[in-house]
């Protein structure tokens, strides 16, 4: 559906995107995920056609976003961070002005600006100005221009910006609803809206791909071993010898908790985090060693996201790392 290859944006010196590449599929939602200047508005402004490249191609099914703008265009619904609002006018008279620019007239116009507003729940404020909605039904509006032309790519930029949690369930809802229909893309620096929303991820650093799969996936292949935190009033020596029979234990690092008591927390490759767990506690009671405390910390995509982009900029020569970056916000002109 779409082909993203060899993407790089340069500024003077500064790589915004760097030898970026991955395939979209269509039906799917896909979350991409990255800091703050990671480069995701750089990298939604180019797929859109909104922003030139300075190498690397974007295909949307198959026409070249560049060499065939006009083709490829009407394959792409677009949500900018800051949603291009005529805020003197009503949803109704904006959905037209943007039908109408998408070259829609008369009859199907009209049942498209009615279907999107239902779609998108705006029906009720279809007659007031935009200027006295609500931030959540600003971006309900804007998702609803996106819609327009039944598009087969939605692409979101940072869909939840700024909106109370109320707003941002109800916007997180209509995303999985249009994912039902068509190829949506959202970026986000929020993890829990990745991991509620996608079932595909993106995920970049520095411009640079860090890692692109299935979530599921990248939790299992890509997430630090999970941990167990001990606390017992046992000394460090003595935990070390307790856990010396536990099979499949690959750190062990020690904190003094109190007077008299060490917490150690337990790094596993297990799959099975209760197998380790039972078994520490079975050691330990084997000893007749008491355990005071035990808390499981399972892995999760928060520590993947944590891992590869703390890497991403460890592999970062020196000088690039000291080079000032501009934020992401100015290199888009945003």
């Amino acid at each position: 559906m779409i082909s993203v290859e060899h993407l790089t944006k340069c500024y003077g010196d500064f790589m915004a995107v760097q030898d970026l590449s991955f395939e979209i599929d269509e039906g799917h939602v896909y979350g991409f995920l990255g800091p703050n200047g990671a480069g995701k508005t750089t990298t939604m402004n180019i797929m859109t056609g909104c922003l030139s490249a300075t190498e690397g191609h974007v295909r949307i099914d198959g026409y070249d976003i560049f060499e065939e703008p006009y083709k490829a265009k009407k394959l792409i619904g677009y949500l900018p961070e800051h949603p291009p609002l005529y805020m003197n006018e009503t949803p109704l008279e904006y959905l037209r002005f943007v039908g109408e620019a998408k070259g829609l007239r008369g009859a199907e116009l009209k049942r498209q600006i009615e279907d999107v507003m239902e779609r998108t729940r705006i029906t009720n404020v279809r007659n007031r100005r935009i200027s006295e909605l609500s931030k959540g039904y600003k971006q309900r509006v804007g998702i609803a221009q996106a819609l327009l032309g039944n598009p087969k790519v939605i692409i979101l930029d940072e869909p939840t910006v700024g909106l109370d949690p109320i707003q941002i369930l109800e916007i997180r809802d209509l995303i999985k609803e249009l994912g039902r229909t068509h190829t949506v893309i959202f970026s986000s620096h929020i993890l829990s809206e990745v991991q509620a929303i996608c079932d595909r991820i993106i995920m970049i650093a520095r411009g640079k791909l860090v890692a692109f799969g299935d979530r599921d996936d990248l939790e299992k292949m890509l997430m630090r071993p999970n941990e167990i935190i001990i606390t017992s009033d046992a000394s460090a020596e003595s935990i070390k010898e307790i856990l010396g029979g536990v099979s499949h234990i690959t750190d062990l690092q020690f904190e003094e908790k109190g007077p008299g008591y060490v917490t150690a927390h337990v790094s596993t490759d297990h799959e099975n985090i209760y197998d380790i767990s039972r078994a520490i506690f079975t050691a330990f009671a084997e000893k007749g060693q008491a355990l005071l405390e035990m808390t499981l910390k399972k892995a999760n995509l928060e520590d993947v996201f944590i891992e590869l982009t703390e890497r991403s900029v460890n592999d970062a020569n020196a000088p690039e790392s000291q080079n000032a970056e501009p934020a992401e916000s100015e290199v888009d002109g945003q």
